[in-house]
């Protein structure tokens, strides 16, 4: 799993598209949170916390993971080597573990020049170091809960086309789904909404951020996380018969 992993990351930054994913990702919130005008810029909001960029992220996310994950599985039947991938002295959830850490890693590495935000909104604060840790450390760890999950599924829909494009669009898709979906149907859904909110991501990351780690949020991500590694699995366990 390990060696999986490793070269998950070296074929990242082996190529421009490690760089790359890092660079939009903070280029795309540097500007939303600092230049542009608009709800998103935290000078122009009068409040000391960053909860402009945990709104913004994982919107941001829904396209940048499935960017990074929609070669994991989609190039190897494309070049032909997923049989030989599949053959290597590793289990087939030994593999999948190996792509998901190596993309997961990578997505870290773009969060973590983010917490200069915090050190700076804590600067800007009045008095100076003014800011809700417990609410900013809790949406981060959401954040990191909810990179697994989009990690998961940007997996799984990497093994039903070679094709990276559709990859990327069916991930894109089902991550936006479980992310917005269920609370837009729960507007729509008279004496259930609050049920069918909670099957939905934002209503999780929500209560995380709130910088209350209730293990029933927990337990969501993880089992989502967990159904999509186990479709993955199961999917290549059908390539591979």
């Amino acid at each position: 799993m390990k060696s999986i992993a490793l070269r998950e990351i070296k074929s990242f930054f082996g190529s421009p598209i490690g760089y790359l994913v890092i660079a939009i990702f903070l280029l795309l919130n540097g500007l939303f949170l600092w230049v542009f005008d608009g709800e998103y810029n935290i000078l122009q909001s009068g409040f000391a916390d960053l909860s402009p960029f945990f709104t913004l992220a994982p919107w941001i996310l829904i396209f940048l993971i499935p960017a990074v994950t929609m070669r994991s599985f989609s190039d190897e039947k494309k070049q032909g080597t997923i049989e030989l991938l599949l053959t290597k002295p590793l289990s087939i959830w030994q593999i999948v573990n190996g792509k998901f850490l190596g993309s997961f890693l990578l997505i870290v590495l773009a969060l973590m020049p983010t917490l200069v935000y915090v050190y700076v909104i804590s600067n800007l604060g009045s008095p100076e170091g003014n800011i809700d840790m417990g609410s900013t450390m809790g949406s981060y760890f959401g954040l990191l809960f909810l990179v697994a999950s989009y990690t998961a599924i940007g997996l799984f829909t990497s093994t039903l086309s070679e094709n990276q494009i559709v990859a990327f669009l069916l991930s894109v898709l089902l991550c936006f789904l479980f992310y917005f979906g269920f609370e837009g149907v729960s507007n729509y859904v008279s004496g259930f909404e609050d049920l069918v909110a909670k099957l939905g991501m934002d209503y999780h990351f929500k209560s995380m951020a709130r910088g209350v780690l209730d293990t029933r949020d927990i337990l969501y991500f993880v089992s989502v996380a967990f159904l999509f590694l186990l479709f993955t699995v199961y999917q290549l366990k059908s390539l591979k018969s």
